[in-house]
């Protein structure tokens, strides 16, 4: 058994620049299983990820707020708390908050993550909210 206690007390979030528009932070959530990323990611309004896909897939479960997923093949869906989502081996995705709704989900990453270099434009994201 393995047993993650959180973060220590006083211990900043990580901050996530590169990958991301916005101020975006990542607390772990549970570390050590192989080849598995678990994280609480946290986005204030309009901030989202750059592009980008898992090489297992990706599950989002939204703990609270809300904001929006897109694909590269054009599909969006609008995230509210208790909303989970499976983005599938190589998918090309984003995800983030609504332009008005903070958005914190735990992000199960599987596999290696490929990050596309690539920025999800502005009218992408408007897109999606009218989706």
């Amino acid at each position: 058994m393995q047993v993650n206690h959180g973060r220590e007390p006083g211990a900043s979030s990580m901050a996530r620049y590169e990958t991301f528009s916005g101020n975006v932070l990542m607390d772990p959530v549970m570390e050590g299983i192989p080849d598995t990323l678990m994280a609480s990611v946290s986005f204030p309004p309009g901030a989202r990820t750059d592009w980008h896909h898992h090489e297992r897939g990706q599950i989002l479960i939204v703990t609270s707020g809300g904001g929006f997923a897109g694909t590269r093949a054009g599909e969006t869906a609008a995230l509210a708390a208790g909303d989970v989502v499976f983005f599938e081996p190589g998918e090309e995705h984003w995800h983030g908050a609504g332009a008005d709704s903070y958005l914190v989900h735990t992000a199960i990453s599987l596999g290696t993550t490929t990050w596309l270099d690539e920025k999800v434009t502005d009218e992408a994201f408007a897109l999606a909210r009218e989706g």
